[in-house]
């Protein structure tokens, strides 16, 4: 594995070296080993995975407070998404900025997202999967959103939206009283 720094501390893009031969091939999802220079000790208390039908469909921007923020680590199974992360960190100096990633099932990438942001993505096409793991459990009454098209944010997305949960097209926009997370 080779771990590329972003211009957000603490968010990594991570690249498999996968092995081909004549019987197929073989990558590596994840090693605690590898990923120790970014997080010692990295345990993951849940995996789950994300199965997007249509292209264009948007998900997030989602993130869970303390007690129990969580860190991710994010990869494309099948098809092809536009990967989101904000910085939602109080004190840091990329507060409300985001970073973001083309995860393919062709390219041999994740993403490290680390606690105190927010994470959302586009499906870039039909039938798109993602391989989430967390550091905590999901828990509900600690869950919160930002809208994605957020002024604030102005996010770029690259296609129109052609499907969004009512709950993800629900949240209110940032306002002056936002001060981000405390961690």
């Amino acid at each position: 594995m080779t771990i590329y720094p972003t211009p957000l501390d603490g968010l990594y893009e991570i690249h498999a070296t996968p092995v081909d031969d004549a019987r197929g091939r073989f990558t590596r999802l994840f090693c605690e080993q590898e990923l120790a220079p970014i997080r010692p000790g990295l345990h993951f208390t849940q995996i789950n995975l994300s199965d997007t039908r249509t292209r264009g469909t948007l998900r997030g921007l989602h993130y869970q407070i303390p007690p129990a923020a969580e860190a991710k680590l994010i990869r494309c199974l099948h098809g092809r998404v536009f990967d989101v992360a904000v910085d939602l960190r109080k004190s840091s100096p990329t507060f409300l900025h985001w970073h973001a990633f083309e995860l393919a099932a062709d390219n041999d990438r994740a993403v490290f997202i680390p606690e105190g942001f927010a994470h959302g993505f586009q499906a870039l096409t039909d039938g798109a999967q993602l391989l989430y793991m967390h550091t905590m459990p999901w828990t509900p009454s600690c869950e919160a959103g930002l809208r994605h098209d957020d002024p604030r944010l102005a996010i770029t997305w690259p296609l129109g939206v052609s499907a969004i949960s009512e709950r993800d097209s629900g949240y209110a926009l940032l306002d002056e009283a936002f001060f981000g997370i405390s961690l």
